[in-house]
């Protein structure tokens, strides 16, 4: 197989589709995923089966737990992935709408419209929820999709393709609007990140070797984010319980997450909470690293936090603890080591918390609540493509907005520059 031709074609066909998809109207692309919905649900005998075969492929191979994990689609993940659907498919139409329409001097009213983007490459690793996620998204937002998932998931993506693909047909819409790439050569990565002119925004998915990657080769604007180094900042003015709580939940509620908090930051005049505080966390199995000053001041933590601690993302039961000085110095702390993802302060101090929300320069700041938080569907966006650390076009959880441009519309009756 010629990979660089049949991405070709793919690109083709999804910018052909794209303009189809834009100009739909909402109720059929509520249809389609719908359609996707009850083409899921009549498969979901083969799409087990073809689960299976990548398991036992990713067993065989080595494949450690966590991503086996990742990759096991059962009848619970299924149920999931189609009430998403539904629930994608209730959120208001994400395009159309002209805002901000102005009376300008001469004469002419100028306003903004929501628009397609028109067709994201979704490049992925080992879970293959993302493919119907991903599909729902894009479409909704009136975009064309191409979808590459890891060669680990093969089966599993294809045969959730075709799926799609019958929900599509049976709202009357292309097929080619949300197409699953055939091959599991990385060629076909290199080959999708150098077709602009077929391809508008590239989301990678992945471990921080894929996403390094597409952030070297891609011709293609990025939406990603490398590192989820979190942080919990436990202010002077913190509330003992609420600030147990939070870092408690923000560190175990789930490890392997890119919002899962990996440092704590504690202000020194709340140095007390920690005996507490961390005697918690190693009951829950974390191994807690910490600096001098909360060694002294919590004589269980027996590990040394040495400097590359505090620009690690563990993905796992490891936290690193520091005592600073205050704000300040935690803010400074964050802006040194962390990775622009999530962060948040527990204080009792609305000045302190403001000065905090205004000035970390990350994509989500929190104040008295988890980083677990930082997750499209619990900011209310239905479902989010991914997280995005940049600055431009999208910051934080990237939900249907994300996926949307604006143009200018202009109105006139005869007018003409003078």
């Amino acid at each position: 197989m010629d990979i660089q031709a049949t991405m070709v074609e793919m690109g083709r066909a999804a910018r052909a589709a794209a303009r189809i998809v834009a100009a739909s109207g909402v109720e059929q692309r509520n249809e389609a995923l719908l359609q996707i919905r009850v083409a899921l649900a009549d498969n979901r005998e083969q799409i087990l089966s073809a689960n299976e075969r990548d398991l036992e492929a990713g067993r065989a191979s080595g494949l450690d737990p966590a991503l086996l994990d990742r990759l096991a689609l059962n009848a619970a993940r299924l149920d999931v992935l189609e009430e998403g659907l539904s629930q994608v498919a209730a959120l208001p139409e994400p395009i159309g709408h002209i805002t901000d329409v102005r009376r300008m001097p001469s004469g002419i009213d100028v306003g903004s419209m929501r628009v397609p983007l028109g067709v994201i490459g979704m490049i992925y690793e080992s879970r293959p929820n993302v493919t119907v996620e991903a599909a729902s998204l894009c479409l909704k937002a009136g975009n064309a999709v191409i979808l590459r998932g890891g060669s680990e998931a093969i089966h599993s993506n294809t045969a959730l393709g075709e799926s799609i693909a019958a929900g599509l047909a049976a709202a009357g819409l292309p097929v080619q609007a949300a197409q699953v790439v055939p091959v599991v050569d990385r060629a076909a990565v290199g080959a999708l990140l150098t077709m602009p002119e077929y391809i508008d925004l590239v989301v990678p998915r992945g471990g921080k070797g894929l996403i390094e990657r597409v952030a070297a080769e891609s011709q293609i604007a990025i939406l990603k984010h490398l590192d989820g180094i979190c942080h919990v900042y436990i202010d002077v003015d913190a509330d003992p319980e609420k600030a147990h709580r939070i870092a408690l939940n923000a560190k175990t509620q789930r490890y392997g997450t890119c919002n899962t908090m990996e440092t704590l930051l504690v202000a020194r005049g709340r140095g007390g909470i920690l005996p507490h505080l961390v005697a918690a966390l190693q009951e829950a199995g974390v191994e807690v690293r910490g600096c001098a000053a909360s060694r002294q001041a919590a004589p269980a933590i027996v590990v040394d936090a040495v400097e590359v601690d505090w620009a690690t993302e563990y993905l796992g039961p490891i936290l690193s603890v520091k005592i600073v000085e205050d704000v300040d110095e935690a803010m400074a702390h964050i802006a040194r080591y962390g990775s622009d993802h999530t962060e948040s302060i527990v204080t009792e101090n609305a000045s302190t918390a403001d000065r905090f929300l205004r000035e970390v320069d990350s994509g989500s700041v929190m104040h008295n609540a988890s980083t677990r938080f930082a997750d499209g569907f619990e900011y209310g966006l239905g479902a989010e493509i991914g997280i995005s650390t940049g600055k431009l076009h999208a910051r934080g959880p990237v939900g249907l907005e994300g996926l949307t441009s604006q143009k200018y519309i202009v109105r006139g009756d005869g007018h003409i520059r003078q």
